[in-house]
């Protein structure tokens, strides 16, 4: 058993009572209540239904669906000392044998087009950068997988709009590839981190919430299994950027997912939350099997990386730049 600190359980209990605190408004709304101002202000509650046999058939005969995710994995210390692998997988339900995989490298210590000091790249840069190489990998590996599958739908792992945020130009290659061959494009949100309902909640002035809650927090066990709400345009920021998006809840766990699909495919949308509904496993955390099959395959294992980096970096250079005194004192 773990000696613990009475100081630390102390602070626990503090850190309980805070935070029943600051929610005790949210919480002791009705919940009935809530789901009439989401209906009326954010979109209406629907019920979905699981597609049937015949209709997963037809995806199969119209291309598949095609899972996209990418992963990354660093070894080193603190900046500009450590180097970061990304790779990325599309996967094609049809051509299970044919997977996609596109990798690339980061670190601080070597630029890419112009020559840059390590010493003078701010923090806020090198993040952008990571940000932009992973992002970048997952556009790709969708944009040959769509190229080469033509698949009916292509599911990727994450919000549509971090592609349009961290690598535009590559992201507008691939939504034109889309739209011109009729591929519908949706991006699961595992985490949601919007506050449209609790901005709302806020504005109105005959409830008495004093500050802005996170929609992860005010959906929890609110929407019933197999429910959604498409979100109204005219709340949503990313209605600007070029996409349409819902909540729904596709498991049995109590937490929300998010989707979002182009805005021009939002005819669609609905058909796509059925898709999602009906690959996602019940008793599951609300993402759908296959995109759970493509992260597992698409992931950097620590060994793999270190395996890699040893058998392939001069041993001076890896233990010179890359190997933490952390590291060197279980090696």
């Amino acid at each position: 058993m773990y000696n613990i600190n009475d100081q630390l359980k102390e602070k626990i209990v503090y850190l309980n009572k805070i935070l029943l605190d600051k929610y005790k408004d949210v919480l002791s709304l009705d919940k009935n209540l809530i789901r009439q101002f989401i209906e009326k202000n954010v979109g209406p509650i629907v019920k979905l239904e699981k597609l049937t046999k015949d209709q997963l058939t037809y995806y199969s005969q119209e291309g598949g669906i095609l899972g996209v995710d990418g992963s990354n994995n660093r070894m080193g210390g603190a900046y500009p000392h450590f180097v970061e692998i990304y790779q990325g997988l599309a996967k094609s339900t049809i051509h299970k044998d044919k997977p996609i995989y596109k990798t690339d490298f980061y670190t601080p210590l070597y630029s890419e087009g112009e020559e840059t000091n390590p010493l003078e790249n701010p923090l806020e840069k090198d993040q952008s950068i990571r940000s932009e190489k992973l992002s970048t990998i997952e556009v790709e590996v969708a944009l040959e997988g769509v190229r080469k599958f033509k698949p009916y739908a292509v599911i990727m792992d994450g919000s549509l709009i971090r592609y349009y945020i961290e690598s535009f130009n590559r992201w507008m290659e691939l939504r034109k590839e889309c739209e011109e061959n009729d591929i519908i494009l949706i991006g699961v949100i595992k985490d949601i981190k919007t506050s449209i309902i609790g901005d709302l909640l806020m504005k109105d002035k005959s409830l008495s919430i004093k500050e802005s809650f996170h929609d992860r927090e005010l959906l929890y066990g609110l929407l019933e299994y197999g429910e959604m709400v498409p979100i109204q345009a005219e709340v949503t920021k990313k209605a600007q950027e070029g996409f349409s998006s819902l909540f729904m809840r596709s498991s049995e766990a109590p937490n929300v997912i998010g989707m979002d699909i182009l805005d021009n495919q939002r005819n669609y949308l609905e058909e796509m939350a059925k898709l999602v509904f009906t690959l996602t496993p019940k008793d599951g955390r609300g993402v759908p099997l296959w995109i759970d099959i493509v992260d597992s395959e698409v992931k950097i294992p620590d060994k793999m990386i270190r395996g890699l980096l040893e058998s392939y970096l001069d041993r001076e250079i890896l233990e010179k730049f890359f190997i933490s005194e952390r590291d060197k004192r279980t090696m």
